[in-house]
């Protein structure tokens, strides 16, 4: 791929920030099915993302745990994509304050943080559909994830587009700015999955001591 083909491709999709969902588990879910058809609609890169929203279950609490399980399993790759994120971010950073790199080191990281974040956008896409029926600390992790890819987002395509048309302007200060952003968004997007993912395990460890005392 030419360098100027690579620099055009470079676009981010944004991230919406969840609304206060309206009463009702039907409008709920339709207001959840909405919000991912939108997140998914502007993600740009690897294609569409298939998201399946099973039958209703004969238990509102077997759904519920089928749910909660489901958001788990989102929340540990959301994990995965923020530490390979956060990753390509410091090093885009640091890069940033080395006269000697050009701009297509910066392009090959941009490209790798719109990567990552277009897959976590993915999966807040899904656990938008499905947070009616999760537990209510993942509920939480769910808006402070989604909070943060948004800021990531928004930066992100603001630097992709000033490296496009200013490739030879990589230390302006406006620019500066937005891979710091790009950086710490990063940094606290996966310190949040963290801490939540780690209270998950406190809860089940906590579970099962107390199995074992019973």
């Amino acid at each position: 791929m030419d360098e100027r083909r690579r620099a055009n491709d470079t676009t981010c999709a944004r991230v919406a920030v969840p609304k206060k969902a309206p009463l009702g588990s039907s409008m709920k879910r339709k207001r959840g099915i909405e919000n991912a058809t939108k997140l998914t609609t502007k993600i740009t890169a690897l294609g569409g993302v298939l998201l399946l929203i099973t039958g209703a279950s004969d238990s509102a609490q077997s759904a519920s745990g089928s749910m909660a399980e489901r958001a788990s399993t989102l929340l540990v790759e959301i994990q995965r994509e923020a530490a390979l994120l956060w990753r390509h971010a410091d090093t885009l950073e640091s890069l940033a304050r080395n006269a000697q790199i050009g701009w297509r080191s910066q392009a090959d990281h941009l490209d790798q943080v719109k990567e990552h974040i277009n897959a976590v956008g993915r999966h807040t896409a899904e656990l938008q559909v499905i947070r009616h029926g999760v537990l209510p600390w993942q509920q939480q992790a769910i808006n402070e994830v989604t909070s943060h890819a948004a800021e990531l987002a928004a930066s992100t395509e603001v630097a992709i587009s000033h490296l496009r048309e200013n490739r030879n302007r990589l230390f302006v200060p406006d620019y500066r700015a937005q891979l710091a952003t790009i950086a710490d968004h990063s940094e606290e997007m996966k310190q949040t999955v963290d801490k939540f993912l780690d209270y998950e395990k406190a809860q089940r460890k906590v579970q099962r001591l107390g199995d074992e005392l019973n």
